[in-house]
């Protein structure tokens, strides 16, 4: 069955050479072995950018090895749903077979068995595993395809939720085909590593396959014409997960300094690697689960898997360290308010906003939130706090909200419960979109608003706690799992600050201490740098932090 989407976007990006050359060798398919024996497998052919330089291999080792080129009708199966993709490589191929000395009605025969029309989603595929799967998927929003060809997908490739892209079905049906010990390279867009759509191709990768090679191709000129698809070299294979090599690239990388960048990283032995437009770093073992995977410098990379293994996260209950947001009303020009007296004045809370960070010390404003939520929680009644009352009935819109809606008798109610433990504590605060981290001391009294993230801990000394969340290795964390907005701007959201690792509190010197405290007084974030590195036993040089 061949379902081919109503839309003119068929998602084609055409690939350079030197480029298909380097996954054909990061995925074994090289001409020195006996490729007769093995099966590859290419997805979506288009116009033959990877068919061709894979049969040019195939021929000659079928060539080296002395087998009849009659004989390799199982050695490539390429798909594409459009029918002139199909006969041009068709064509490609026969012409290849013919010059390397096949009879024409030979090389027709191959040609016809190894490229096939067909929906490579969709039933009707050669459903023989796969040792090599090559190639560059078609890049098409699930929201670009018709209605009940996306459903179709989507009932058949578990990988296929959220409003992703279709290469994501294409690599997640390429793994359940690889034989064991199998490879899969592709240049693809990189996206589904970093947004919510790919988190179960993820865990798929994660739980069942290995990540191998990461190159990160944002500015090379990797394709025919020019796209802003965020590419990425990446090679899966089917085995445990080994070490892996990231790399970073910039513009001048090209196949002169790929060739040597594989050269070197063939040595198991060897660490990194830095050429033209490239550095790359072997990094022991990939990141687990279908959470986010970082992204950054290959050095940021080792940086962040270094503290993975050995530290613990910020937010943790053994250390009673708590990472959360603040309190959303839900209609803030009426609970927020710089006159203390529209209600009752144990309705009137003192509230942390993002203007009293501003200075790097806290410098409250004056704003109150008027709170609704008495100390077990519920709802005070109205009857008891007349001005609270006729503060809020002046206020209609409170009654419009869905929340109110939801429970009418619960109309003045926040969107969120005021936890009453919470205002004495001392908090770290951090606000919500900044361009490098800044925590903030609170020393007791107020409650966040849900602009700011907040930090509370049992055992932290929170003044030497924010000397580690000033440094650039916290920062690091950060910029490898945030999302960056424009300006460089980076959200400091809770699942990234609790991603942070940070030393057990006991661990640290404390003349190591006493420098973190001074340097999150002054904030001196080099200081907090130096300091922070020697807490965590690391070299700056290492991981890009100097």
């Amino acid at each position: 069955m061949i379902v081919a989407p109503r839309v003119q976007n068929h998602g084609e990006v055409f690939t350079r050479r030197w480029v298909v050359g380097v996954l054909l060798d990061l995925t074994g398919y090289t001409s020195d072995r006996d490729l007769g024996e093995l099966h590859l497998l290419e997805p979506s052919c288009g116009t033959g950018a990877f068919l061709g330089p894979a049969v040019e291999r195939l021929i000659a080792s079928a060539v080296q090895s002395g087998r009849d080129l009659a004989s390799l009708g199982d050695a490539i199966r390429a798909y594409d749903l459009r029918p002139g993709h199909v006969r041009a490589c068709r064509e490609l191929c026969v012409g290849l077979l013919t010059g390397a000395g096949a009879a024409r009605p030979v090389a027709a025969q191959l040609a016809e068995r190894w490229v096939r029309q067909v929906d490579f989603l969709l039933p009707g595929i050669d459903e023989r595993p796969a040792d090599v799967v090559i190639g560059n998927p078609p890049y098409i929003r699930y929201d670009d395809l018709p209605e009940d060809t996306a459903a179709l997908y989507r009932r058949r490739w578990r990988a296929m939720r959220g409003r992703g892209d279709i290469y994501v079905g294409f690599i997640e049906r390429s793994l359940g085909m690889l034989t064991p010990g199998g490879k899969a390279g592709f240049i693809c867009a990189d996206r589904w590593m970093r947004n919510q759509y790919g988190a179960s191709l993820r865990e798929l990768v994660a739980s069942r396959y290995a990540v191998e090679h990461v190159w990160t191709m944002h500015d090379v000129d990797a394709f025919e014409a020019k796209v802003s698809a965020y590419p990425a070299i990446t090679v899966l294979g089917n085995h445990p997960q080994a070490s892996a090599v990231v790399a970073d690239t910039t513009a001048e990388f090209g196949p002169a300094a790929a060739a040597e960048l594989m050269r070197t990283m063939r040595d198991a032995d060897a660490d990194g690697f830095s050429g033209t437009g490239v550095a790359a770093h072997r990094l022991p073992h990939w990141f687990d689960g279908g959470e986010l995977w970082p992204t950054g410098s290959p050095g940021r990379l080792a940086l962040i898997e270094y503290l993975n293994d050995h530290f613990g996260p910020l937010h943790d209950p053994v250390t009673g360290t708590k990472v959360s947001i603040g309190v959303a009303t839900g209609a803030d020009k009426v609970y927020v308010t710089t006159d203390p007296a529209v209600a009752e004045p144990d309705r009137m809370l003192p509230l942390a906003m993002r203007a009293d960070l501003a200075t790097g010390t806290f410098e409250w404003q004056g704003n109150y939130l008027v709170n609704p939520w008495a100390e077990d929680g519920s709802l005070v009644p109205l009857a008891s706090y007349p001005r609270l009352a006729s503060y809020l009935s002046r206020h209609p819109v409170l009654r419009e909200r869905h929340v109110a809606q939801k429970s009418p008798h619960a109309w003045y109610r926040t969107i969120d419960k005021v936890d009453p433990k919470l205002t004495g504590k001392p908090k770290l605060l951090l606000q919500d979109m900044k361009t490098s981290i800044h925590p903030v001391l609170e020393p007791g009294g107020h409650y966040p608003h849900h602009n700011l993230y907040y930090v509370i801990s049992d055992t932290w000394d929170l003044e030497v706690l924010g000397g580690l969340l000033l440094s650039r290795i916290a920062q690091a964390f950060i910029e490898a799992y945030c999302v960056r907005m424009r300006g460089g701007t980076l959200r400091f959201q809770a699942q990234y600050l609790k991603r942070i690792r940070v030393p057990s509190p006991d661990s640290i010197d404390p003349a190591i201490q006493a420098a973190l405290r001074t340097a999150f007084r002054n904030r001196d974030a080099d200081a907090a740098t130096r300091a922070a590195a020697v807490a965590y036993g690391i070299p700056l040089k290492d991981y890009d932090l100097v």
